[in-house]
């Protein structure tokens, strides 16, 4: 297990030195440990330059696999030696920018305030984030899950709305889906389908693609370009909430229904959970069942 420990410092550091000091050991003693590996296994794990060390492919597996073993080994050990402890320790998430920067920050916010010996570490971005690699305890995912080997859990749902500023929507007096595939349209990039929209009401059905007048790879921006009065956009209830009622959006077609999405936590496949994990999803999900209750009235 020690000689995996050195391998693993030594890739996550990127150095032989920085994997020494880390592991309290010297140099000389981690290059032996990750040599004696090597032999053992009859193959290259790490690739030696002037300035880096860079793992080989196999270097990469061992790392990832050995990840996963040592995250699996203290879930373990925390569910059954400390299961009634306060959460401790750096709880890592990642989240998409729009519903991070409007739900996720304020509740972990109020996460570090309920629990003052655990720390978090928020991740922001549209792009799907590798979550064993970057030793991501959880990630909140919105919208549609890609099948895949980790463990997830449905929270919650959200609806999608054709939104536009109120002189965008007075213009254009849009009347029926199908006068859409002429109009201005902000899409949003970071979707796996930014153009193409599915309008239902009562029994009909229509599927509209859309002219985009611009593409944006992020949620806020697309928001800030519809409120600029760039266009139409589709945009998820949580954002746009405030401003409908401000009135500075408005809503476009709202007998019309568009596809409705869900909220996910998504986890690095493991039996057991630490506290700070569970506490947060604990309050993640009181937090999205209370700001549910509104929209189903």
């Amino acid at each position: 297990m020690r000689f995996r420990l050195a391998a693993r410092a030594v890739v996550d550091t990127g150095s032989f030195t920085r994997a020494a000091e880390r592991l309290g050991i010297t140099k000389t003693v981690v290059s032996q440990q990750v040599t004696r590996l090597e032999d053992e296994l009859k193959t290259t794990l790490l690739m030696r330059t002037t300035r880096r060390v860079e793992p080989t492919e196999a270097g990469r597996l061992l790392h990832t696999r050995s990840v996963l073993i040592l995250r699996e080994a203290e879930d373990a050990f925390s569910e059954i030696g400390r299961s009634n402890a306060e959460p401790t320790g750096v709880l890592r998430i990642a989240a998409p920018n729009d519903y991070g920067a409007s739900a996720i920050a304020p509740l972990a916010a109020a996460f570090s305030r309920r629990y003052p010996a655990c720390q978090v570490d928020l991740r922001l971005s549209d792009a799907r984030i590798d979550l064993i690699a970057n030793q991501i305890d959880l990630s909140i995912r919105v919208g549609w899950l890609d099948d895949s080997n980790l463990q997830s859990r449905r929270i919650g749902s959200f609806r999608q709305y054709l939104v536009a500023a109120p002189d965008v929507a007075a213009m254009l007096r849009i009347s029926d889906p199908d006068n859409l595939s002429s109009a201005p349209f902000i899409a949003n990039a970071a979707l796996r389908e930014p153009i193409v929209w599915h309008f239902t009401k009562e029994d009909f059905d229509r599927t509209i693609r859309m002219r985009p007048a611009l593409a944006i790879d992020s949620t806020p921006a697309v928001l800030a370009a519809t409120l600029a009065s760039a266009g139409l956009s589709v945009l998820p209830d949580f954002l746009i909430a405030g401003h409908v009622e401000a009135e500075s959006l408005v809503c476009v077609l709202p007998e019309w229904s568009l596809p409705a999405g869900g909220i996910h936590v998504v986890y690095p496949t493991a039996r057991f959970r630490p506290p700070k994990v569970t506490a947060f999803v604990t309050m993640l999900v009181d937090h999205v069942r209370k700001t549910e209750q509104p929209r189903s009235k």
